[in-house]
């Protein structure tokens, strides 16, 4: 199964963002995570540490997730590239094969690899300048079935 959710970027401003979805859709934060209380807080900028590595709210059976982009970690926001189209599957076989095909003439943004969250994930932008993330979460598939 495919799972489809929007993934957005935001220029510091994702918490009140969210807080204003959340007000306006109701429900509650599935996880927030501070750049501080990653693996790689020692490379973020004292000024950025609060801001938000992950976001998600889940809307019905959608989830809508987001980040604050940080120059210090190589993001520099812009209108265009201000969004991910995130893609749950459920195996690493499906994620390799979305992300050859994706990635078909388009860039190699991270290759598939296990993350410091425990995902299978990789990032990648197609040809047509579409930004995509697949995850495969062993853990979440083993809760589902």
């Amino acid at each position: 199964m495919i799972m489809l959710n929007p993934y957005l970027h935001f220029d510091g401003n994702a918490e009140a963002a969210f807080e204003f979805y959340r007000s306006a859709f109701g429900g509650e934060f599935q996880m927030i995570q501070r750049y501080s209380e990653t693996p790689e807080a020692d490379k973020v900028a004292e000024k950025d540490k609060d801001k938000i590595m992950h976001i998600a709210l889940r809307i019905g059976d959608n989830i809508l997730m987001a980040t604050d982009a940080i120059e210090g970690m190589g993001d520099k926001l812009k209108v265009g590239n201000n969004f991910h189209l995130s893609i749950g599957v459920s195996s690493k076989k499906e994620a390799d094969r979305l992300y050859k095909a994706l990635s078909t003439g388009g860039q190699e943004d991270l290759p598939m690899s296990p993350s410091f969250w425990g995902s299978y994930f990789g990032m990648l932008t197609d040809r047509f300048g579409i930004r995509w993330m697949i995850s495969f979460d062993e853990e979440q598939q083993s809760n589902i079935m």
